[in-house]
């Protein structure tokens, strides 16, 4: 179906003070029939409402003002429209999807502005597709005719392919294939592509778990050339490595983490001191030693970035050698280390520190559970070096809150799988002392590290030696604005000034309710988004001056680097390259979003897996989000989300409205709001779209 909006737009832009009448314009746009002649109207129409362009004497059409484009991916939300994320707009573009010139999720495309009006979103219309995204594509077979053909879920939105028959006969209907497209939507709104890996059947636990990974690039298994490389690494210690570093091998250690983990980037010790002090160690994985600059596996860590977690595996950055083995703090082992050693009081003043290579060897292997029933009990390995440790932790916890720090955290959930991979139950991850233990040190480390790089320059100099830093804005007054009223609607009072003290004040009105998750998700999404930079900037969530990423090498790659520059600053050496390693900060950036969205689907399928069966249950749900189409709803119990579509609301007919985060009937005034505590079940579900539909109950 020709849409003429584009065009009408692009012709009125060639010459803003040239006007065309309808007749010029169906000249200019060479239509001639009945039917093209009503589009053309119904697009001047919209236009015209939309402020783009105005009407003027004589029946000319002006465009409504000098035209101002902007460059962005797509972002291809749902069916009806797609929003432009440019890096240089404050707010992604909203563009309907009769104005997106066929442009699929993550093109890049031009876009020209409507005209903006107050308070409302940046809307416009594409007018040229610069780059296809060429990345495969996640299809499902649906064998038809002669021509085979896979359905592509992208987001909310759903596409044909037509199959190249190559290699067509190995496919069966409902299979899952990998698919590089061979040509882009043309006058037909044709796709073609070519099947380029066929993963299995479609439902199949592992099939869909490796579907998620080729959507996202990601691979679990390593080049042969890295493979080859590894087996170069040393495995054994030398004596002339050990006398290079400080041997902290006669000092208790032990590490802390989840049961299943195999990965153990860090390690605790402590030691009482004859001044009545406390030395606590925080000791890192010196990955940095095993991962040489530009060798082939710092080359295949760099590409990855960061190791992901799937509801039911690590896809490592590193390979098994390195991160479960040679760099791993398993237990009753030697291992080298780059640590943070520091010297408190009881209240968790620091009275020295200091950074540098060390050898260790750890004593115990703790998981988040034992370590917690050793606190609790007061007995068991360690429980005095754990209760002193905790008891620090607090002390520190305590001092961030007082200096400004913030403290809302997202529910996250655990699957119990059975053998096949099929959800039996989820429930939300409890966090003990234990695990707030192990935070507050690996914060204090991460701290400590940054503020000794930055306080490195000299006198003269505006920025010191170059140095990734770890940083968090101060969030947007319209979004924290926003976020107040919604809370405000929902009976809560707040002081806004400090911020951090309207949060703290919330966070303890807020526990235990039943909104207390959607408040803590909306206030976390009301914050700027913590990035990685060479700016020695603030972390605002964490009250901290200068914050770094020190703590986690074996899994993000951001902290190898980290690594390496320090190592040469603590020798007296200095490096100056802020654009080399603000484009590496760029890219870990990149990186981290994309595992975050890996993750999150393989947690939403599973989610949709679980409750698919649940169709007769009624369930209490929070609303916890409101679009013109929707009602988003988050079951309380356990933690699944789903959507009420607004036309499935029989009774009344209803609008969206955005200022009050509500959605209210026309005639019966029914109204229902962001917080609202509602009764639902289960419509459908849609495993390939990874979405649930409810019914009102």
């Amino acid at each position: 179906m020709q849409n003429y909006t584009t065009p009408i737009v692009t012709t009125l832009q060639q010459d803003p003070n040239q006007a065309y009448t309808l007749q010029q314009l169906y000249r200019v746009l060479k239509v001639t029939g009945k039917s093209d002649r009503a589009k053309v109207k119904k697009a001047l129409l919209d236009l015209l409402h939309e402020g783009t362009i105005k009407k003027v004497s004589k029946g000319g059409y002006l465009h409504a003002g000098a035209p101002i484009y902007i460059t962005g991916r797509v972002d291809y939300v749902r069916a009806e429209y797609a929003y432009i994320v440019a890096p240089d707009q404050p707010k992604d573009v909203l563009v309907r999807q009769k104005d997106l010139l066929s442009a699929l999720d993550k093109d890049l495309v031009k876009v020209c502005l409507f005209p903006s009006r107050r308070g409302k979103r940046p809307e416009g219309v594409v007018v040229e597709i610069i780059e296809r995204n060429t990345a495969s594509v996640i299809g499902r077979i649906t064998v038809s005719g002669n021509q085979p053909q896979a359905i592509v879920q992208q987001k909310r939105t759903a596409y044909t392919v037509l199959l190249e028959q190559e290699n067509s006969s190995m496919l069966q209907e409902n299979d899952k294939v990998v698919i590089a497209f061979t040509s882009f939507p043309n006058a037909h709104n044709q796709l073609t592509g070519k099947v380029v890996q066929h993963l299995g059947e479609a439902g199949l636990h592992e099939v869909e778990m490796h579907a998620i990974m080729a959507e996202f690039g990601l691979k679990d298994t390593f080049p042969e050339s890295v493979l080859e490389h590894t087996k170069n690494i040393p495995t054994v210690i030398t004596e002339a490595e050990i006398s290079k570093r400080r041997d902290l091998r006669h000092i208790p250690t032990f590490t802390i983490d989840p049961v299943d983990a195999k990965d153990f980037d860090d390690a605790l010790s402590y030691q009482p001191l004859a001044n009545g002090a406390h030395q606590v160690g925080i000791h890192i994985a010196d990955v940095s030693y095993y991962v040489l600059p530009d060798s082939p596996l710092d080359r295949e860590a760099y590409a990855r970035n960061t190791s992901v977690y799937l509801v039911d595996r690590c896809i490592p950055m590193l390979p098994e050698l390195l991160s479960n083995e040679l760099c791993s703090l398993r237990p009753n082992e030697t291992k080298l280390t780059f640590s943070a050693i520091f010297e408190l009081d009881a209240q968790g003043k620091i009275y020295d520190k200091w950074l540098g290579e060390t050898i260790i060897y750890s004593n115990k292997r703790f998981t988040y559970e034992e370590a917690q029933a050793a606190i609790d009990a007061q007995t068991r390995d360690c429980y005095q070096a754990l209760t002193v440790l905790n008891n620090l932790a607090k002390q520190l916890r305590a001092k961030r809150l007082q200096k400004g720090a913030i403290n809302f955290e997202t529910r996250e959930l655990v699957f119990e799988l059975d053998a096949n991979g099929k959800p039996l139950d989820m429930v939300p991850k409890v966090r003990t002392d234990a695990h707030k233990l192990i935070e507050e040190f690996m914060l204090l480390a991460n701290k400590e590290v940054a503020t000794y790089v930055a306080k490195l320059k000299q006198k003269q100099e505006k920025l010191g030696p170059t140095f990734i830093y770890r940083t968090h804005d101060h969030p947007d007054p319209d979004k924290l604005d926003e976020f107040f009223l919604f809370v405000i609607q929902l009976g809560y009072k707040i002081n806004t000034a400090p911020i951090y003290k309207a949060m703290h004040d919330l966070e303890r009105a807020i526990q235990g309710k039943q909104e207390e998750n959607i408040i803590q998700s909306l206030a976390i999404r009301s914050m700027a988004k913590a990035l990685y930079t060479t700016k020695p900037n603030p972390h605002f969530a964490l009250a901290f001056a200068h914050y770094t990423h020190f703590t986690s090498p074996i899994r993000r790659y951001s902290d190898v680097l980290v690594h390496r520059l320090l190592k040469k600053y603590l020798k007296g050496e200095r490096i100056y390259d802020v654009a080399f390693y603000e484009k590496k900060c760029q890219y870990a950036v990149e990186r981290e979003y994309l595992a975050a969205n890996a993750e999150r689907a393989s947690i939403k399928y599973k989610q949709v897996e679980f409750i698919q069966n649940l169709k007769d249950e009624i369930f209490e749900g929070i609303i916890s989000g409101l679009t013109e189409w929707n009602i988003y709803i988050e079951i309380l119990s356990n933690g699944c989300e789903g959507m009420v579509r607004l036309s499935d609301l029989t009774d009344d007919s209803y609008t969206f409205k955005e200022n009050n985060f509500q959605v209210i009937g026309k005639h019966t005034k029914k109204c229902y709001r962001l917080g609202d505590i509602v009764k639902v079940k289960v419509k459908n579900c849609d495993l390939d779209k990874r979405h649930i539909n409810f019914w009102l109950c």
